[in-house]
């Protein structure tokens, strides 16, 4: 039994009993836990209790069909990490388009080959759990990623401080929901097929600050990590509060110095006085190991750019 088969949980959702205990055998003797379903609702309710490591989903089933079953569950902020593998028998390209378009990572065609269908799950195991190891370790250290699927661009999971940055910068007011650009979708495109070449970052600008979306590791064909990162006043201030340990009104005062305000502007800015301005200048010079306004600023925005 390899590491992806152990404590693997499969759900398969197909309305033929006889693939069901076909599939249910098979991925059984290969020693993964395996829970089935008959139809779409029922395997929504599965996915949302259980939450499967990986999921088998039928494409063509009554009532609720398999491509409508996967966009609920990656419309779920709960369920979209999981990986959906379509079964059918549908081979013609409007029908995998489809389902790459609803958010599925591969698909098996019908009728079934248990060993094939053992290798595919496999692959997609291993990959979907060092993704969710990066996932845990970006989330640890703070950082804005998202993992996008590069054959549709559609986001199918963010950190925590990344859904905050696409909220501010992406949410339709009318849905209240996370929308990208299309512009996004046309980046996407675009690094796919230029050989995964690094291209110019795509930033989403508007009037208080940008966000800036770089590639970090585009090498899998299954999902890319993007790195998001906000440039604005707010942002930068606090950066640099961040990487000098300075305090707030520190960082707000060196952000200025590193604009060339004088301290009397910066006193204006900030309501305070020039002299106290001069105070907090002394400590941010100690806090930074410099002597000069100038040597303050060209140091801070090197750590700035190295950082970015």
């Amino acid at each position: 039994m390899s590491d992806e088969q152990q404590n693997a949980v499969v759900l398969i959702v197909d309305d033929i009993p006889d693939t069901l205990a076909l599939l249910h055998d098979a991925l059984v003797e290969s020693g993964y836990t395996v829970l089935v379903a008959n139809n779409g609702q029922k395997a929504l309710q599965i996915s949302q209790k259980v939450l499967p490591d990986i999921i088998l989903l039928d494409a063509v089933m009554p009532e609720m069909n398999g491509f409508d079953v996967c966009r609920s569950i990656k419309n779920d902020l709960n369920t979209r990490h999981i990986p959906v593998i379509f079964m059918t028998g549908l081979t013609e390209s409007e029908h995998v388009v489809e389902g790459f378009s609803a958010g599925g990572i591969d698909y098996v065609t019908k009728p079934l080959s248990p060993v094939e269908v053992l290798a595919r799950l496999n692959t997609h195991l291993k990959n979907s759990r060092v993704l969710n190891q990066t996932q845990g370790a970006l989330d640890a250290f703070g950082q804005a990623a998202i993992a996008v699927l590069p054959q549709t661009s559609k986001v199918i999971w963010q950190t925590p401080l990344a859904r905050e940055l696409l909220e501010k910068y992406t949410m339709d007011s009318n849905s209240l929901a996370i929308k990208m650009p299309d512009a996004f979708d046309d980046w996407v495109r675009r690094l796919k097929s230029s050989g995964k070449k690094r291209l110019q970052p795509f930033i989403i600008q508007l009037p208080t600050g940008k966000l800036i979306f770089n590639p970090s590791d585009i090498n899998s064909d299954e999902q890319w990590l993007i790195i998001l990162r906000e440039e604005s006043e707010t942002a930068q201030i606090e950066a640099l509060k961040a990487l000098f340990k300075l305090t707030k009104r520190e960082s707000e005062v060196l952000h200025w110095i590193i604009m060339g305000k004088t301290d009397k502007s910066i006193g204006e800015i900030l309501g305070t006085s020039p002299r106290t301005v001069s105070k907090h200048t002394e400590h941010i010079y100690i806090k930074l190991g410099v002597e000069t306004r100038t040597a303050a600023a060209s140091l801070a925005s090197s750590k700035l750019r190295s950082r970015a």
